[in-house]
């Protein structure tokens, strides 16, 4: 009854504000209501990059935080800017196909008329709604990447790379599916981008880990040296405000404020997140047994990583067992990645890559009405490309002007080599040799 009361308080106040010459009607109400829900989960998705460079800070070391928050805050202008020039119109070219449903553009630049309404891609909200949603996603692709790489590649190197990748790679894979492309041909289903935004990043991680090489000090005379993070509370806190901005992420990709549906995507996320915390938990301690808050940091976006992909077809029951296998996968991942002498400071390809993978797999596993094959057509093809595509770049980087700093700058921190100020001024100890 409450509820009820609170939602014909809600349209009428929607009614007061629009209402003119008795023109009003429901559907205009439910459409404010639909893109003020989609403008709230685009500012939770925002909330997400402060998310990142928390993390990103906190599991690295303390000379170099300059240099990740700096890289973070660019990667933002960097994400909507060239999404503004070509790649929205690359990721959701309409009929404007170029190479048959491969690839596509409908033009440069973003415009439409006053109301927001030409060229909206959904009826249920403006066009420039839907450009700052999806501008966010945008972002979080070379966010992933600036991880992988961190305390050793060089600054413009990096953001050369970032705009590259943001501006071309990840708008072609995103317009196979989500622009009606040849993978939504197959019936393939990524509902938030277990592949399409954190297999697009953790594929260009693995190859910039590749060809940048490890940290100085950390695999020697054949052993594996622990490089600790200065600030477990700092990444923690970035854990807390993904998962925060993962409602936005997740609860958005309904493309409506459908209370259902909606609820139904939040509570598939949340379980999955908070099994991916226990069997990440349990997993490292009878692993290393200690238990690792690292591992479990890891396990929460393990966890919502791999729900992405499915958490609008799949069963509660089974958003619990992704998520858990999520966890499990997440730290031996972790453990193989170092064996395997691929210097990963923050996970980022064992929890992107590793868990989108899986993500996208499982919904051709527990979803009705999807195949596997259709689902594992669509890993493969998006890792050839964004795998190939990143290491291109980086290793032409590298070939050219370099990519990564030299051993003084690493050793001394990037925060001095790069930008010349300290993030605790007075209280940093650099190593000089």
């Amino acid at each position: 009854m409450k509820k009820s009361f609170i939602s014909i308080l809600l349209l009428f106040g929607v009614y007061k504000v629009f209402a003119q010459d008795g023109a009003f009607t429901i559907d205009d109400a439910m459409f404010t209501i639909h893109n003020t829900w989609m403008l709230v989960a685009t500012f939770l998705v925002f909330i997400m990059h402060l998310g990142f460079a928390t993390l990103e800070s906190g599991l690295t070391r303390a000379k170099n935080t300059v240099n990740i928050l700096f890289k973070n805050t660019l990667i933002v202008a960097i994400g909507l800017l060239t999404f503004a020039i070509i790649g929205f119109n690359m990721m959701y070219p309409g009929e404007s196909w170029v190479i048959g449903k491969f690839f596509g553009i409908s033009g440069l630049g973003i415009g439409t008329d006053s109301a927001g309404l030409t060229r909206a891609y959904n009826p249920s909200y403006t066009y420039w709604t839907e450009f700052l949603f999806q501008g966010m996603f945008a972002a979080t692709a070379a966010t992933i990447v600036s991880g992988a790489v961190a305390e050793r590649v060089k600054l413009h190197s990096f953001l050369i790379f970032s705009a590259i990748y943001v501006a071309l790679v990840y708008p072609l894979v995103g317009s196979w599916g989500w622009g009606g492309g040849w993978l939504a041909g197959l019936n393939f289903h990524d509902f938030a981008g277990s592949t399409f935004v954190h297999s697009v990043g953790g594929w260009a991680a693995l190859a910039g880990v590749i060809v940048l090489g490890p940290r100085l000090g950390k695999y020697v005379n054949g052993s594996i040296k622990p490089i600790m993070g200065h600030n477990l509370p700092l990444a923690a806190i970035g854990v807390f405000l993904l998962w925060l901005g993962w409602f936005g992420f997740n609860g958005g990709s309904v493309l409506s404020a459908d209370p259902g549906a909606v609820s139904y995507v939040f509570v598939t996320t949340t379980l999955a997140a908070a099994t991916g915390i226990i069997t990440s938990m349990i997993t490292s301690w009878m692993v290393q047994k200690k238990p690792d808050l690292s591992m479990v940091l890891n396990g929460c976006l393990a966890g919502l990583v791999g729900i992405t992909a499915g958490a609008d077809v799949v069963s509660v029951s089974s958003a619990v067992i992704i998520g858990g296998l999520a966890g499990v996968l997440v730290v031996f991942s972790v453990l193989l990645v170092d064996k395997l002498r691929l210097d990963d400071p923050v996970g980022a390809v064992s929890v992107h890559l590793v868990c989108g993978i899986w993500g996208t797999l499982a919904v051709g596993i527990f979803a009705d009405g999807y195949s596997i094959l259709s689902q594992l057509t669509g890993v493969l093809a998006a890792g050839a490309t964004c795998f190939g595509f990143g290491f291109t770049i980086f290793y032409i980087l590298k070939r050219t002007i370099g990519i990564r700093v030299s051993e003084h700058e690493e050793l001394r921190g990037l925060d001095i080599g790069e930008h010349g100020m300290e993030a605790y001024h007075g209280f940093q100890i650099f190593v000089t040799q």
